[in-house]
C-alpha cells in the first residue's frame, strides 16, 4: 500500500486525464461567443447614436418651431417672416442633423400653426426616423381699453 501523499497524487493525476477531453471539447467555444456578440453589441451602439440623434433632431424642430410661432404672431407680421426665421434657426442649428426639413406656416387673423418636419441623420443603414414638431397660438393683438362713460 502506498502512503497516504503519494495516493492522493495518482487520485490528482487520474482527475487531470479525466478532465483533459472535455476541456478539448471547449475549444473554440470564446472565438464563436465572440462572432456572435460583436456585431450584437455594435448593432446596439449605433441604435444608442441613432436615438441620441433623433432626440436631438426633435429639440432642433421644436425651437424651430417655436422661434417662427413668435414672429408670426406678432402684430403686423406674416407668415414669410415666420418661414424666414424658421429656415434661419434650422440652418443655425440642425442642417446635420435634421435632414430635408419642410416647414409650414399658417396664419389667420386669430391663430398662427407652425409644422416643421424631416428626418434624423440616419446612422443605421435603412433606419429612418421621422421628426415632426408643431407649435400654434394666438395672433397678438394691442387695443386700448375703452373708457365706460
Amino acid at each position: 500500500m502506498l502512503p497516504d501523499h503519494e495516493q492522493q497524487g495518482n487520485r490528482g493525476a487520474k482527475q487531470a486525464r479525466s478532465l483533459a477531453p472535455a476541456e478539448r471539447e471547449d475549444r473554440g467555444a470564446v472565438a464563436a461567443e465572440t462572432v456572435i456578440a460583436t456585431p450584437l453589441l455594435l448593432l446596439l451602439l449605433l441604435l444608442i447614436v441613432q436615438f441620441a440623434l433623433a432626440w436631438h433632431a426633435q429639440h432642433i424642430a421644436q425651437t424651430a418651431a417655436s422661434r417662427a410661432l413668435a414672429i408670426t404672431r406678432a402684430q403686423g407680421s406674416s407668415a414669410a417672416a415666420g418661414r424666414t426665421q424658421a429656415a434661419a434657426t434650422l440652418s443655425a442649428l440642425g442642417h446635420s442633423v435634421l435632414l430635408d426639413p419642410h416647414i409650414t406656416v399658417a396664419r389667420t387673423n386669430r391663430t398662427a400653426t407652425i409644422e416643421v418636419r424631416g428626418w434624423a441623420e440616419p446612422v443605421v443603414p435603412g433606419f429612418h426616423v421621422p421628426i415632426s414638431a408643431r407649435d400654434a397660438g394666438a395672433i397678438d393683438r394691442w387695443s386700448t381699453p375703452v373708457e365706460k362713460g
